[in-house]
């Protein structure tokens, strides 16, 4: 009674850590502490298959116990694997060996970094046709581990579920972002279209394992050129283009007017971008919607921890 009269309902709040090199700075520390989080999703590496062998990429740099935003932070290490991963690791034999090979380097990092851990998080993008490769990888992490193993889920995941399965894991992390592709070239904010949200949630409470909520704060430019092909500079505001090496054209839209860089990327005259952000009002609606939404529950998870995205919030806009 007291949700459908509108009462909001108190959740945890924690973030993940998605950075190539580990420095957490004052900033960091300072929301962690008051928004009184517990948990850090932290990225250690990736796993991608190189020739037919899988191997680590884009291992995390700095990563100790000295860099946490407080003492008493629980760590959940993360590990992002392709999708192709599991069309070359199919069979029993070869699965067993990448869950040893991931458990083995996993626990390397959390050594190495004086970091206790009880759980261990895998972040793969699996289909109807990696479904049961993946599925017999997670259980054969978890049995090789001891640890518990969670997993994140893409709305579409959520959604078709009868096609992709659910996965065999203690829970979920839902990531309620990346609604559509930046490089179709639509009107709508493809970080998060609330429209497109609403449809994939429908029957979201039909799902068979518990889950968290992971909701963006991060922006980025999608950079077109004179053919029509896309670069995404990640982090980008329009803070950035207030220079005359830009011209506003419309809402979140510039066009460049001399050529030069653009954090990095060379930018010719002509050249449009967009910018795409989560304003506070956007984030305000879609906690608003998915609190009324799941029947269970969860806490907010905020992709990620910087100080770029968090200074763009109050402490009271992200509790």
């Amino acid at each position: 009674m007291l949700a459908a009269c509108g009462s909001k309902r108190s959740h945890d709040v924690d973030f993940y850590y998605w950075k190539s090199k580990c420095a957490i700075g004052g900033t960091e520390r300072e929301y962690f502490g008051q928004l009184g989080s517990k948990r850090l999703f932290v990225r250690l590496f990736d796993v991608d298959v190189n020739g037919k062998e899988a191997v680590p990429v884009g291992q995390i740099q700095s990563f100790c116990r000295e860099q946490l935003p407080s003492d008493d932070v629980e760590v959940i290490p993360v590990v992002f694997i392709t999708n192709r991963t599991f069309l070359d690791y199919s069979d029993d034999e070869s699965i067993a060996r990448l869950a040893s090979n991931v458990y083995s380097a996993v626990g390397h990092f959390m050594r190495e970094a004086g970091v206790d851990y009880h759980e261990i998080q895998i972040d793969c993008d699996w289909t109807g046709r990696t479904r049961s490769a993946y599925f017999r990888f997670l259980e054969t992490l978890a049995e090789q581990s001891g640890r518990k193993i969670s997993c994140t889920l893409r709305l579409h995941q959520i959604r078709d579920r009868q096609t992709t399965g659910v996965p065999p894991v203690v829970r979920g992390s839902l990531m309620c972002y990346a609604t559509s592709s930046p490089m179709e070239g639509m009107t709508r904010n493809s970080i998060l279209d609330m429209a497109l949200l609403k449809a994939y949630t429908a029957n979201i409470n039909e799902y068979p394992i518990d889950f968290d909520v992971i909701l963006p704060i991060y922006s980025w430019g999608i950079v077109t050129n004179h053919l029509g092909k896309v670069k995404l500079v990640n982090g980008l505001s329009e803070n950035d283009l207030q220079t005359p090496m830009f011209e506003k054209t419309g809402d979140n839209m510039f066009v460049v007017k001399e050529d030069g860089f653009l954090q990095g990327l060379y930018v010719n005259a002509g050249f449009s971008v967009k910018i795409e952000t989560i304003t506070p009002e956007l984030l305000a609606e879609a906690k608003e919607y998915l609190d009324r939404q799941i029947d269970r529950d969860f806490a907010w998870v905020y992709f990620h921890l910087s100080q770029g995205f968090l200074t763009r919030y109050t402490i009271d806009e992200l509790k």
